[in-house]
């Protein structure tokens, strides 16, 4: 499959003072403090919507994708009940050979672009106080967003602010529910859990693949290899958190292991911007799991997507 080129306007393409600026405009909403004020909100979408998940259900369609979904279009100030639509149109944005065609990666690309341009729109003549609000704000009266980055900013946020943590969320789960004891300690002493997030986080890979290309703006030594400058480097980031040289007994779990230098929230300038919202995500989503569902166990067997660049399963139909 042709690759796309992420767009220019995306903070994923920018370095320095440019990537400085676009990132100053959001960091304060994904802050310590303002992410445990939306903690009582996650709690209350995560009760609602397991009361009403069946028995045996899909855990991914019933609780996993609509959770951190809710969560951040709530955040942004995009409607809930677009859902559906972006996240077909996310599906075709990530998808990697046999999941869609460059056509469809290519109008997926056009529908969201399409999509957070009305948006804005809609905020300018009916301004909020949501993200998405102050984004458009910082754009017209101080001038510190262009309107392709304004829109890319959107997309970026929300693709990557539901994709990720629903499939982390689903595949954590597998990953208890093949390690019973581990299950059963977390059940019995629920102040690991924090940690034990941690060690999922690096123990379980959420990307299929290496992901987008980096490329060496200055010649670079890597262990043993010179990357010279212009050169391209795939990074996979789950290889880097099952280092044998960083972590002992690597490729085993370990929920009371610190795991606190793993990689999946990324390094350096471009450390994901809402690491802290995924981990509260996670805290309330396993938690409630754990506490409300004492006999958890899987229904059918685990199906995980194919074709995408995120890895997590199709359905995860679950009993308890």
């Amino acid at each position: 499959m042709q690759p796309l080129i992420a767009p220019g306007g995306s903070i994923l393409t920018h370095d320095g003072e440019s990537h400085a600026r676009m990132r100053r405009l959001v960091s304060k909403a994904f802050t310590v403090r303002r992410v445990e004020e939306l903690r009582p909100r996650a709690q209350q979408i995560t009760d609602d919507l397991l009361d009403r998940l069946d028995n045996p259900g899909d855990l991914v369609e019933g609780f996993s994708m609509p959770f951190p979904v809710a969560v951040i279009c709530e955040l942004l100030g995009v409607p809930f009940e677009d859902r559906d639509e972006f996240r077909k149109w996310s599906n075709q944005v990530l998808a990697t050979v046999g999941g869609h065609t460059p056509e469809e990666a290519l109008d997926g690309v056009t529908k969201l672009h399409a999509y957070f341009t009305e948006l804005v729109a809609r905020r300018r003549a009916h301004p909020t106080n949501d993200l998405m609000g102050a984004l458009v704000a910082a754009r017209d009266n101080e001038d510190r967003l262009s309107e392709e980055e304004l829109v890319h900013f959107g997309i970026t946020l929300l693709v990557a602010g539901h994709e990720t943590t629903a499939n982390m969320i689903s595949n954590s789960v597998v990953t208890l529910l093949e390690h019973p004891d581990d299950l059963k300690d977390l059940r019995e002493h629920p102040e690991k859990l924090p940690n034990a997030i941690e060690e999922l986080l690096r123990y379980v890979p959420l990307g299929s693949g290496a992901g987008f290309p980096r490329i060496a703006t200055e010649d670079v030594q890597v262990g043993n290899a010179l990357v010279k400058a212009g050169e391209a480097v795939l990074v996979v980031v789950s290889s880097a958190n099952h280092d044998a040289t960083v972590f002992a007994a690597a490729d085993e779990l370990d929920v009371d292991r610190d795991a606190g230098r793993h990689l999946q929230f990324g390094h350096g300038i471009h450390f994901c911007l809402g690491s802290q919202l995924a981990r509260m995500e996670l805290k309330v989503a396993l938690g409630t799991l754990l506490r409300r569902m004492p006999g958890l166990r899987l229904a059918e067997p685990v199906e995980f997507r194919r074709g995408s660049l995120v890895r997590g399963p199709v359905r995860l139909v679950v009993a308890w």
